[in-house]
């Protein structure tokens, strides 16, 4: 493909707007849901497993910033796969990404709508999660800049939620709740390691993102390297100090763990502060979905693998615009006609098709 082909877009995603997406991404249903499954398969060795899935993570970033370093174009895995591979290997990655992150995102949009009721009940829940698709698909329309700095202050309100959390906790965490230790033996260690790596793929946002990345050959390989390595402490920190506060079979029995953590906690205001993170959270992997399949679907219509209209960018916000609207349309569907419990199965199967792809 030549080079040509790639103009339109805007390099204006600095290292820190790319940290800020790839932990958009990552710090969101992992860390505010996943961490109780993941507890509840191992006890507390799934801290055990969550390094495991950390160091696995990390391996691929690295593979993934190489590939993204060396070719800087939106579209991410459906790009080298089609590249390095075979074009029906990049098509079917391609396919697999749509149909398993514009699940997620409906997962993510109904959640967001029951944390925010909870700040806020003056409507339902699925009137937030409605609204938040509305505005969050506004927001990647009218520019990527726009986009990243929305962004920057959604993850920036996550990571202090959770960082307060984690010093409020750190006097509370009784040593008693780390026994037994791994009552699940091996086999739960692994499956714990199963259910926490997918929590942190989220950096393959910065790759999709790949050609409005200032400097990419530079900035993406630091970008995923910091992300990946963040999320690793965040998410070990936020999970010790959980264990240790209410342990790992209230963990298991709350949907909400972290909230439940909150509550066992005596620092003011923490169970809104927890709950504002939460919601930001939710925000912020939503929009890193926006950004990412509407990339995908660009990067599928240069190649006719969608139809030529997707790689249309807008004169003015030069922005895939017709990939975010369509996206946002999906998304809006699934979010107000499609069951949860279908949703998430969805979203779980597609996942895993693509990450076997990937």
């Amino acid at each position: 493909m030549k080079d040509s082909d790639y103009k339109g877009l805007l390099r204006l995603l600095t290292h820190k707007d790319a940290v800020a997406v790839g932990l958009g991404a990552i710090i969101g249903a992992g860390i505010f849901v996943v961490t109780g499954i993941a507890a509840g398969v191992s006890g507390p060795a799934f801290i055990i497993g969550l390094m495991i899935a950390g160091i696995i993570a990390t391996f691929n970033a690295l593979s993934s910033a190489q590939l993204a370093a060396i070719y800087p174009h939106s579209g991410g895995t459906y790009e080298y796969g089609y590249i390095l591979i075979n074009p029906t290997f990049g098509f079917s990655a391609g396919w697999m990404f749509l149909l398993s992150k514009l699940s997620a995102a409906g997962v993510v949009a109904i959640e967001f709508g029951s944390y925010f009721y909870q700040l806020v009940p003056i409507a339902s829940s699925i009137t937030f999660s409605v609204s938040a698709v509305i505005l969050l698909t506004a927001a990647n329309f009218f520019g990527i800049k726009k986009a990243g700095i929305l962004n920057l202050t959604i993850v920036a309100i996550t990571l202090l939620s959770l960082l307060y959390l984690v010093f409020s906790g750190i006097p509370e965490v009784n040593s008693e709740n780390f026994k037994p230790f791994a009552p699940f033996g091996i086999v739960g260690i692994a499956e714990a390691a199963a259910l926490l790596f997918f929590a942190f793929t989220g950096y393959a946002r910065i790759a999709t993102l790949a050609e409005e990345v200032t400097e990419p050959k530079k900035t993406i390989p630091k970008a995923i390297i910091i992300t990946t390595i963040t999320a690793n402490f965040l998410y070990a920190a936020v999970s010790i100090v959980a264990i240790g506060v209410i342990g790992t079979e209230s963990m298991a029995n709350s949907k909400s763990p972290l909230q439940l953590v909150a509550n066992a906690l005596s620092a003011p205001a923490i169970s809104t502060i927890i709950t504002i993170g939460a919601s930001t959270a939710m925000l912020g992997v939503l929009l890193s979905q926006i950004l990412g399949v509407s990339r995908v679907m660009l990067a599928m219509g240069r190649r006719h693998d969608l139809p030529p209209f997707f790689k249309t960018i807008h004169n003015q916000y030069r922005v895939p615009h017709i990939g975010i609207i369509i996206t946002g349309a999906i998304i809006l569907l699934l979010t107000v006609i499609g069951t949860f419990e279908f949703i998430v199965r969805s979203a779980t199967f597609t996942i895993l098709l693509y990450s076997i792809v990937r």
